[in-house]
């Protein structure tokens, strides 16, 4: 009998690279992936691990299961892949029995070799965490959604930052780049599947290259990418900004298929917080990178992470980071509370501040963002934006969902589109019309 698999992919893009290249091997081996997990012989939690929330997300996903196998009486079997797995597996072997196998990140190229225990009468629970050394490459199928457009495209895995409050290196082990050719042959891939968008992703994508020989440079890859014909739209992110280089803005200037928007993780400005997080950059560093930036290209969209509450943050501290996310007005802005990780230097300083005090300064930059979002969004009003339709509309008032060059999938909000008629995977020109905090809403331009 042909045995079917469902995967629920948790966390970042990263993650969801993973768990398609899973999906792609499993297909491969004559085992069967399903959309529901109902019918499923075993399912499959690729999880997060990266701060607390990402953990007990994780969990409760894992008791949601393992419930589910109680009261329904099936008996499909439980993996626990990825991030939680490689850091915690062993211990949660002995704590939650009812998972049968956990397997972490370095074994994402073997999961159908473990899967396939499971044709045996008599299977041993087990935790396989081994070196977290796997990088993927072009010739690995990945499994992803037949009607999609935009894929991500993974060019690196791991982490040399050693950033003091992230737990990544260690979970996901040293940086490692994949060869441009190799990388460029699956842009190739995905072209002729019908992605439109490639979205560059990695632990540190403007790191890319420094591990291999006659480092290669994130520049010359995205010039390559983009003389692909059938790509028409190429995005960055996790661009640290301790690696960042002039180069990469003059070519983003140049290559018209490269959308006007960067991802620039700053976590903090100030700079006793950003040598304190061993962030490799000073403020004076970050706002130069944003000059650079809006002074080549005066319609970038920047988007950004922040970390408020790490041990040391003053109130005179915080406030200069809200003042600066005041003066720099950021397209797109996400907020963290300090997620205290275990095993990392940052769980070892003192000053730490209470969960009340962290949650009410990320409110308040939230709440100015909001106020910055909505005044950004309704100077669009007017102006003309091409936008990638993704699906008929959630509202009766639109046909049509999509994103403008201006919006990453999930995290930047939408774009409503009034058109007769259109297809998902098409790129039409619009006029914005209407503007939220978030969304923007158009009509076609015939």
């Amino acid at each position: 009998m042909v045995k079917k698999v469902h995967i629920i992919s948790l966390g970042c893009p990263k993650n969801l690279v993973d768990s398609e290249v899973m999906g792609g091997l499993i297909n491969q081996s004559g085992m069967r992936l399903v959309d529901s997990r109902d019918s499923a012989d075993i399912v499959i939690v690729n999880t997060c691990a990266f701060i607390n929330p990402a953990k007990e997300e994780a969990l409760d996903e894992i008791f949601a299961l393992v419930e589910e196998k109680r009261k329904s009486g099936r008996s499909f079997r439980i993996v626990v892949a990825g991030c939680l797995a490689q850091r915690y597996g062993r211990e949660l072997l002995a704590e939650i029995p009812e998972v049968d196998l956990f397997v972490g990140v370095g074994e994402v190229g073997n999961i159908v070799r473990h899967l396939a225990v499971f044709d045996k009468e008599k299977v041993k629970r087990a935790a396989i965490i081994t070196k977290p050394d796997f990088l993927m490459h072009a010739g690995q199928p990945r499994f992803m959604p037949a009607k999609t457009s935009s894929a991500y495209l993974k060019i690196s895995d791991g982490c040399s930052n050693c950033c003091t409050y992230c737990a990544i290196p260690a979970i996901r082990g040293k940086a490692r780049s994949r060869r441009p050719d190799d990388i460029i042959r699956e842009a190739q891939i995905l072209a002729g599947r019908g992605i439109k968008e490639i979205i560059i992703t990695g632990q540190d994508t403007t790191a890319y290259g420094r591990d291999l020989p006659g480092r290669p440079g994130l520049s010359s890859l995205l010039s390559d990418i983009a003389s692909i014909k059938s790509i028409k739209w190429i995005r960055l992110l996790y661009a640290h900004p301790a690696h960042f280089s002039p180069d990469l803005l003059e070519t983003m200037a140049v290559q018209k298929k490269i959308c006007r928007y960067i991802d620039l993780p700053i976590q903090h400005i100030d700079d006793d917080i950003l040598k304190a997080m061993n962030r490799k950059v000073t403020s004076s560093k970050i706002r130069s990178i944003i000059a650079q930036a809006r002074e080549i290209m005066p319609d970038i969209a920047l988007r950004t992470s922040i970390i408020v509450g790490f041990p040391g943050e003053t109130p005179k501290k915080f406030e200069r980071l809200l003042e600066f996310v005041r003066e720099t007005k950021f397209d797109h802005l996400g907020v963290f509370t300090y997620s205290r990780e275990e095993g990392t230097k940052a769980a070892l300083l003192p000053s730490r501040i209470a969960e009340r005090e962290k949650e009410r300064r990320r409110e308040s930059i939230m709440t100015e963002q909001a106020t910055i979002s909505h005044t950004i969004n309704q100077r669009l009003i007017g102006s003309r934006q091409e936008v990638l339709i993704e699906a008929p509309s959630d509202r009766s008032d639109y046909d049509f969902m999509g994103r403008c060059r201006r919006q990453v999938p999930e995290i930047d909000g939408l774009t409503y589109v009034k058109a007769g008629q259109a297809r998902a995977g098409s790129i039409i020109q619009c006029k914005i019309i209407a503007a939220d905090d978030y969304d923007l809403f158009a009509e076609s331009i015939n």
